[in-house]
This record gives structure tokens, C-alpha cells and sequence, in this order.
């Protein structure tokens, strides 16, 4: 009897070892289901997950997608985020975002609590290995100043996923004055990226801000920034097209190259196309747009700006040298922009070059002051 108790603890010990080592493997090589009641904690390289629409995803701390793993959120899917700076979703280097929404039935990302506030949550942050002029140098990488995750390097056609028809909402939670979650938060992504048909509704901070990176972004929307609307900095060099920006706190667009040197390489190199940039009737203002920390290469076109007193705003050239001379030089252009009736002051450019803008009438987003079509069905706010 001894023997056969000895034999039968050994099979329940074997058993359940084997047990605990299939789930290891499940954890580091196959498909993981997520608890809607309970979503966070991270998917590690070789995993991947699909939520289910069906459910709504409680995310009560941060979720992060590191390298090597993929999540992907099917049409219709709502999370709904508690916890202020705790809770956040975040793409690491190498990790893959498939959002599928589509027009009619997006993913929406928001506030959980009862009564929504801007600043409830953090948002969505996506690391890429796209160039950053971060530490002054082609190549590096820097460290994200939310979610402390490695971004940059030489991989400009790197990918982080396809975003489509997302709605993320009541976000940028703040550490402190000057440390805060944007809507969403772009950290040297790739051009391989798919970014579009993105609404950032309701930041405590900047509405999508892209920092350094190449990726190209289209179709974005930013209602009511509690900071700038579209920002982008630290070398960023892509292409943003077909945006719509309303309710803004600061700059409906603020640009920069690098906060700490106005020289730094490899410089921001913009194309925006496309924008209808509407002050709104949130408090506090700056301007349409805003050249700032050596600004970099804009090339505008098709911009309207209007509900601002003044359109566009750079420094003097004695707090802000770069920006100055990139406009002396051509390196700044909006051909055509279109100010409003609100607007007592165009530029504050004062510069020798006459040429750099050309004023015109022009549609903007698609429908100069009023909603695009394209914005219709899957947007909140209008």
C-alpha cells in the first residue's frame, strides 16, 4: 500500500509539473486570452492575443506589447481605463498594434469612471526604431518620457503595426506639471506603420504627438487638447495629411526639432498637408501654429486656420536662432494657408523672406471650416 501511495504522489507531482511547464510555454510561444475584468500586465515576445468585441476591457493598470508579440483589436472593441498615470497601453521596440476599426464600428479607448474627465488614464504610447535627434546624433535611441521604453535607432521603415478608426479619449493623466500622457504618444515609428483615421478626444495634454520617427499619418483628428493639439519634434520626418483640429488649450500645431538644441540632426523634416486648424471655445490660446525650438523643415499646404487672433508664432530671432534662419532660408513654407476673419496677425515671422507663405482660400481638411466627410460615423464630439 506504502508503494502504491508513493507511486500515486509521484504521477500528481509529475502531472503537475508537466502542467506548470505547458503554460510556461503557452506564455513564451502561443496565443494568450486576456480577462476583460482585469486588463493588464504584458505579452511577451512570441505571444499574441486577440480581444474579443463582444467584451468590454477593464484596463486597471498598463498593458504592454513588448518585442516579438502582437495584439491585435478586432472592430467594435472597448476598453475602458481607471487608475490616472497607472494605467496605459504601450507598444514596446519590435512589438506589433493591429487595431482593425473600421467607419462605422471603430475600437475606442476610454475613461472608465463614472463621470469622464480629461486625465483619467494615460493613453496609447508605440515605440518604433525610427531616427531621433533625441541625444543629438543619427542612430541613437532615448528612453520615452512615459512608459521609460527604449525608441529611435537606423530602422526607418520599421514597423509597429496598422492603426485604423481608433477613438481614444479622456486621457493625458499627469505626473506632474511638466510630465503628462498625450492622447497618443508616437516615439520614433517607423514609416512602415499604418496610422490613420485616428481621433484623440479630450487630452489633459497633447492630443497625438509624434516624436522623431518617419511614419506617415493621415486622416487624424484632435478635439478639445487641454495642451497642443498635433505636435511633433526631435527629428521627426513624415508626412501628416488630412487633419482636423478643434478646441485647443495652446497651438493647434506646434513643431520643433529638438527642445535642447535647435541644430540637432537628423533634423524634423515635415509635410503637412491638408489642415483645418479651428481655435474653438476652449480657454487659453497661443496660436494657429507654432515654429518653435529650431522648428526644422515644414513643408504646408492646403492649411486653414481660423478662431485664433493670431496665426502663426515664432520666437525672436534672439531666443530662437534655428527656427529664424530655416525660415530666412525657404526650409519653412505654406503655400497656400488661409486665415480667418478672427485673425488680427498672420505671422510673427519678421524675417527678409517675403515668400514663405502664400495666402489663399483653401479647404483644408476637406471642408475648410466646418466637419470633413471623412470624419463622419466613427468620431465623438461633433
Amino acid at each position: 500500500m506504502k508503494n502504491l501511495l508513493l507511486s500515486a504522489l509521484a504521477i500528481a507531482v509529475l502531472t503537475f509539473t508537466s502542467c506548470s511547464r505547458d503554460e510556461d510555454s503557452n506564455d513564451n510561444n502561443n496565443t494568450v486570452t486576456i480577462n476583460p475584468a482585469e486588463f493588464k500586465g504584458e505579452l511577451l515576445s512570441g505571444q499574441s492575443a486577440t480581444l474579443d468585441a463582444t467584451q468590454v476591457y477593464n484596463l486597471t493598470g498598463s498593458f504592454i506589447v513588448r518585442g516579438g508579440a502582437t495584439l491585435t483589436i478586432p472592430a467594435g472593441t472597448r476598453i475602458e481605463a481607471t487608475g490616472g498615470t497607472a494605467s496605459y497601453i504601450a507598444i514596446a521596440q519590435d512589438g506589433l498594434l493591429y487595431v482593425n476599426g473600421t467607419s462605422t464600428n471603430p475600437v475606442v479607448m476610454t475613461s472608465g469612471n463614472a463621470v469622464k474627465a480629461t486625465g483619467d488614464w494615460g493613453g496609447l504610447v508605440i515605440c518604433g526604431r525610427a531616427n531621433t535627434n533625441k541625444g543629438g546624433s543619427t542612430g541613437q535611441t532615448a528612453t520615452s518620457e512615459v512608459g521609460d521604453l527604449t525608441y529611435g535607432g537606423t530602422e526607418n521603415t520599421d514597423s509597429s503595426g496598422v492603426i485604423r478608426y481608433l477613438r481614444v479619449e479622456y486621457t493625458g493623466a499627469a505626473f506632474n506639471a511638466t510630465k503628462e500622457f498625450n492622447g497618443v504618444s508616437l516615439f520614433g515609428v517607423g514609416s512602415g506603420t499604418v496610422f490613420e483615421y485616428v481621433q484623440a478626444y479630450k487630452s489633459g495634454d497633447d492630443g497625438i504627438e509624434f516624436f522623431g520617427g518617419t511614419v506617415n499619418a493621415k486622416y487624424l483628428i484632435a478635439l478639445h487638447s487641454e495642451d497642443d493639439a498635433v505636435d511633433f519634434a526631435d527629428g521627426f520626418s513624415g508626412t501628416l495629411e488630412n487633419v482636423f483640429i478643434k478646441d485647443v488649450a495652446k497651438a493647434g500645431v506646434e513643431g520643433s526639432n529638438n527642445g535642447d538644441n535647435g541644430a540637432a540632426t537628423p533634423t524634423t523634416d515635415a509635410t503637412l498637408k491638408n489642415f483645418t486648424i479651428l481655435k474653438g471655445s476652449l480657454a487659453g490660446s497661443e496660436h494657429g501654429m507654432f515654429m518653435k525650438e529650431g522648428s526644422g523643415k515644414w513643408d504646408c499646404q492646403n492649411i486653414y486656420i481660423d478662431g485664433f487672433t493670431k496665426g502663426l508664432k515664432i520666437n525672436a530671432s534672439s531666443v530662437d536662432p534655428s527656427s529664424n534662419t530655416n525660415v530666412d532660408n525657404g526650409f519653412i513654407t505654406f503655400n497656400p494657408i488661409y486665415f480667418g476673419t478672427s485673425i488680427i496677425t498672420n505671422s510673427e515671422y519678421a524675417g527678409t523672406n517675403t515668400t514663405y507663405l502664400t495666402v489663399g482660400s483653401n479647404t483644408g481638411a476637406g471642408n475648410s471650416g466646418e466637419t470633413p466627410s471623412w470624419a463622419t460615423g466613427w468620431t465623438e464630439g461633433f
